[in-house]
């Protein structure tokens, strides 16, 4: 067979490839839409249903309330025979006993909706699974597409570039939800202890203020206390999300007073210098620069040890130098800084992904019993050049 029979032939099957890959594309397409349009049908549904279980849930409430009420003043009437008739004592327990039914229906019909807003929500969850999975099967696709269609050289630096922007995201999707589960972890082994706390103690008091009134008087007091503690708990958690100081008080008086936070929390040492020849004015300088920091004294409380911690930033026209250098345990800087295991150092990843993203320049070095240095260099350019120019 002749070399341009087989070019023939191997045209023919790529043809046919890719007009049967065309032709998968385009279904992937009409199920994503489809997903999307249940989606959207799914969340109006779902924002219906939560709009009825919030007036049920208040109905509820006015239920009980009443409910108590007429109770109370059953045992009012009933003790009291002498001062109230007959009719009124048969008239307070039919309305007690009418509101208990209404209560336990009203009961229902909320675990009833409330099952229903559950099945929704897995709907809608299994709904955008399905679009996630056609735009990405799309993507690939297209990838494909290109790939037969196209200038092979051109394809392979194009595969090479979505191939490390897709790795860069993924990276950045998996530190993201690192960081949502820390701060989930933060939310529910702080506050919302706490909270399930003061429901406690309220229901306590409740029932201590017509029985023991200097009991209940001290219980409320520890009331106040624990709702203090919450309080504190969920500033530090604002905080560590969005230091609002960084932008009231500047960068250098933010980690000052990370610094002398991190000071009382480890009775460790800190040296800080700054020497300031130029204005930072690109938050996101701004918010790397805190962050890099915030991560490595993170870092050095939870692992390293240490008694004395040097920090010096130097702020020049032309980039941005950080080091820190702490006398801690030190670690394999190999084993650290590639891991996205939060049990292994994900500080430290966290911090070489925030410079890279910058495209800056990051060392770490470290031996175990020695201590750790990082040196960061990063430009100083336009917020729009850290995105590419785009």
């Amino acid at each position: 067979m002749s070399i341009n029979v087989e070019v023939k032939i191997l045209n023919e099957v790529i043809e046919k490839t890719i007009t049967a890959i065309e032709s998968g594309k385009k279904e992937i397409f009409e199920i994503s839409e489809k997903a999307r349009s249940e989606c959207k049908e799914a969340e109006n549904e779902l924002d219906e249903l939560k709009n009825k279980v919030a007036e049920i849930i208040k109905q509820v409430d006015q239920l009980e309330n009443s409910e108590k009420n007429s109770r109370k003043r059953l045992i009012l009437v009933s003790r009291n025979f002498k001062t109230f008739t007959e009719e009124d004592i048969k008239d307070a327990y039919e309305v007690a006993n009418d509101l208990q039914v209404k209560l336990t229906l009203k009961r229902h019909e909320e675990k009833e909706f409330i099952k229903q807003r559950k099945n929704l929500e897995m709907r809608l969850k299994r709904a955008k699974d399905v679009v996630e999975k056609a735009e990405s099967l799309t993507s690939k696709v297209g990838v494909a597409l290109g790939y037969l269609s196209g200038n092979l050289q051109g394809v392979f630096e194009q595969l090479e570039d979505i191939q490390q922007r897709q790795f860069m995201g993924i990276k950045i999707i998996k530190a993201q939800e690192l960081e949502r589960q820390r701060v989930s972890r933060e939310i529910h082994d702080g506050p919302a202890q706490t909270m399930a706390n003061v429901v406690l103690k309220a229901e306590l008091c409740d029932r201590l203020i017509d029985i023991d009134k200097q009991r209940a008087k001290t219980e409320l007091q520890l009331l106040k206390e624990i709702v203090r503690d919450s309080l504190k708990d969920i500033r530090k958690i604002i905080y560590d999300l969005m230091p609002m100081s960084l932008d009231d008080l500047g960068l250098i008086p933010t980690i000052q007073r990370l610094v002398l936070n991190f000071e009382k929390e480890t009775e460790a040492s800190v040296d800080f210098v700054v020497n300031e020849n130029n204005e930072i004015k690109e938050s996101i300088l701004l918010l790397t620069i805190f962050r890099i920091t915030q991560e490595a004294l993170n870092n050095i409380k939870k692992h390293a040890k240490a008694r004395r911690v040097s920090i010096r930033l130097d702020i020049g026209s032309e980039n941005i130098y950080i080091r820190i250098i702490d006398d801690g345990i030190g670690f394999n800087v190999e084993e650290k800084v590639n891991s996205v295991d939060d049990k292994n150092g994900f500080g430290l990843y966290s911090i070489k992904e925030r410079v890279d993203l910058l495209k800056g320049k990051i060392n770490i070095e470290s031996q175990k019993g020695e201590g750790t240095q990082i040196k960061v260099t990063i430009p100083v350019c336009k917020e729009e050049e850290y995105n590419g120019g785009e």
